[in-house]
């Protein structure tokens, strides 16, 4: 793949020769040094794939880039994908040509060709900082009880205690403080507040209103509209699948019988007119469009999808349409688990291929990511530009606050945030570094600073400082032993792989159809939706996934 100049400065040849065993000395030292990614070795670039789209991405000419190409000597050169590499990722499997760098959501077909090294002596050799900021997560990352090897290193948050909620169903303020803010805790709820207020103002803006509009494209669907089976039940994202947690018995989620009611409240929606007819056949941008109006009334989502239109409601001044996170379940018997803790997060991250060509300074340049000075230079920006010291602590001028909050381009701009971050490990909100100030800007105060007036007055009323605090607290649930199931690695090609596809096509079809059905055919679509899920194997594939799941409890339990 890529080669590299090795720049020296060559003045006397005999000096050279005189220091060079010093000089080696020297650099071996350095590869255990926390700046060991410093530009020892001259410039040299890394191409990548990532697996997700990135419209911030800054070329590495913003200040944070220029400061990381200025400490490594390193220059990454991305392709982002829209399709989460469900397309290239299978066509360099079949090219056998990969770039240096590939981030994956799941690397089982990766790992089946061979395209990934091991990572695990590279990180004991090379690797302080990340074997600082993992300890015995390390262990986790072990691909399989057949292979402990460490393929991905996790672009997860370590001890992570997030601000924002993962999942709501997310409700315009103005719906809930015309109507005197009424209780927001079930689908009944739901339903009275967005039903009455449609009946009220069948019009915003001088355009129609849509009472509830639904997330259904391609692999969003699966994250938003069919996950609220699992988050309105009282289980959490496991993907496609619901792990009993005494047993670890995987059950494909939509044949849990509680999660029918989810979808019949849905098709009720439907038939009251309250539903919107392009819910399953928009797109993304569709979607977004909608939102970003102000007249969809309410949507289910997670939150990262509806960044977007909330940053355009802010932008015009719309704080009003701006919407709110509220954790509805089917009924007050269920505990929403956004706040469930998956632990250490792995699975899905980064890997170094077999074509690169020098994967002792990946690693490298992966964990300077990774170390303290970065990590809050990542977060905070650079210092004197986008936050100074002021008696020893940082502190962010409030006119950089207002770029942060308000400009919609502030991350290209500077290079802070998920720019980078999407690459390595990262801290977690709430985690403090060496002088007990947190990593992250996301502290409850500064959340809360961050509050539209809106949002405080709506919060206030439901006697809340944050969106989180209407939500049941991590501490009300147990660690899962398994993690996220979404994680977990599939054998490409495998019949539990085939299956699953299968399954998933089957049921991208029938949930639509059952949701749009009259009332009276709900039922029968339903039975029909079961049905094909027997002939397409999911009780085998149901057995195949429960030995993957008790296997890796097993793995990450010694």
């Amino acid at each position: 793949m890529k080669s590299f100049k090795k720049v020296f400065s060559l003045v006397f040849i005999t000096v050279l020769l005189s220091v060079m065993v010093a000089c080696q000395a020297s650099n071996e030292d350095a590869s255990t040094d926390s700046d060991s990614t410093s530009n020892e070795n001259g410039s040299i670039t890394f191409t990548v794939f990532d697996s997700d789209a990135n419209p911030d991405w800054e070329n590495m000419e913003s200040p944070v880039g220029k400061k990381i190409k200025e400490d490594t000597g390193v220059t990454l050169e991305p392709e982002f994908d829209m399709e989460g590499g469900q397309t290239k990722i299978p066509l360099m499997v079949a090219s056998g040509e990969y770039p240096d760098l590939i981030t994956s959501k799941g690397a089982s077909q990766l790992v089946e060709a061979g395209a990934l090294i091991d990572l695990a002596p590279l990180i004991e050799e090379h690797a302080p900082n990340i074997k600082k900021m993992l300890g015995d997560e390390i262990n986790r990352m072990k691909w399989s009880k057949d292979d402990p090897s460490i393929y991905v290193l996790p672009n997860t948050a370590v001890d992570n205690e997030a601000m924002t909620p993962g999942f709501a169903a997310l409700v315009q303020h103005d719906v809930v403080k015309e109507l005197g803010y009424p209780e927001m805790k079930t689908l009944e709820d739901l339903e009275n507040v967005i039903s009455e207020y449609y009946k009220l103002h069948p019009e915003i803006d001088g355009q129609p209103t849509i009472p509830l509009t639904l997330q259904s494209d391609g692999w969003r669907f699966q994250a938003s509209t069919l996950n609220s089976g699992f988050m309105m039940t009282g289980a959490s994202d496991d993907g496609e699948y619901y792990i009993d947690p005494e047993t670890f018995e995987a059950t494909l989620h939509y044949r849990r019988p509680v999660e029918k009611e989810v979808y019949r409240w849905y098709n009720q929606m439907n038939a009251e007119g309250l539903l919107d007819q392009e819910s399953f056949v928009q797109k993304h941008d569709q979607w977004l469009a909608k939102l970003s109006t102000g007249r969809a009334l309410a949507t289910i989502a997670p939150d990262y999808m509806i960044y977007d239109a909330q940053n355009a409601l802010r932008d015009a001044g719309k704080y009003e349409r701006m919407y709110g996170f509220y954790p509805i379940t089917l009924s007050e018997k269920y505990k929403h688990t956004a706040y469930q803790s998956n632990g250490f997060q792995v699975g899905w991250g980064i890997g170094i291929s077999v074509d690169c060509e020098d994967p002792v300074r990946a690693i490298k340049f992966l964990d300077y990511l990774v170390s303290e000075e970065t990590q809050i230079m990542l977060n905070w920006g650079i210092e004197g530009e986008h936050y100074n010291i002021v008696d020893g602590k940082r502190v962010i001028p409030e006119d950089e606050w207002e770029k942060r909050r308000n400009d919609k381009d502030y991350l290209k701009k500077t290079g802070i945030g998920y720019n980078f971050q999407r690459f390595a490990p990262r801290y977690g909100d709430g985690v403090e570094d060496s002088t007990g100030q947190t990593y992250t800007v996301n502290t409850r105060e500064l959340a809360i600073e961050g509050l539209t007036d809106v949002e405080k007055e709506v919060l206030k009323n439901y006697d809340a400082e944050l969106w989180k605090d209407l939500y049941p607290p991590t501490e009300d649930f147990s660690v899962k032993p398994w993690g996220a199931a979404y994680n977990l690695a599939i054998p490409a090609g495998s019949n539990l792989e085939v299956t699953n596809k299968r399954m998933i096509d089957i049921t991208f079809k029938r949930i639509p159809e059952a949701i749009l059905a009259d009332p009276e055919e709900f039922d029968e679509v339903w039975e029909q939706f079961m049905d094909d899920l027997d002939k397409a194997g999911v009780e085998e594939a149901e057995d195949e996934f429960t030995k993957i799941v008790k296997d890796i409890v097993e793995l990450w339990s010694k």
